[in-house]
């Protein structure tokens, strides 16, 4: 169980990764950081049922971060889009007024 655990969450992660990585679309890269979160609590959940609940208790903390740098995050991609009529991380360049 803690190895097919390990490998959904490891296939996830690098997901998110890849997609972080390849797109340009600011809101697609802020759900693939969130794809990269919620695979790093599957391996705290992982570990927490084999090993006891402490993982579980930062679950929690990773979470409430998560869903605090998703609000904070769209509100940045919201504030942009109004400003440059663009969400495209190539065309955006916050350096030049």
């Amino acid at each position: 169980m803690l190895a097919e655990s390990i490998a959904l969450s490891a296939l996830l992660f690098v997901i998110g990764v890849v997609g972080v990585l390849t797109r340009r679309n600011a809101i697609i890269v802020f759900m693939c950081v969130e794809l990269m979160l919620n695979a790093v609590n599957l391996t705290f959940i992982a570990f927490g049922r084999v090993y006891g609940y402490g993982a579980q208790a930062i679950v929690i903390f990773v979470m409430t971060v998560a869903a605090a740098e998703a609000a904070v995050g769209l509100a940045i991609v919201i504030a942009i889009f109004r400003h440059r009529q663009t969400v495209d991380l190539d065309s955006i360049n916050l350096l030049k007024g």
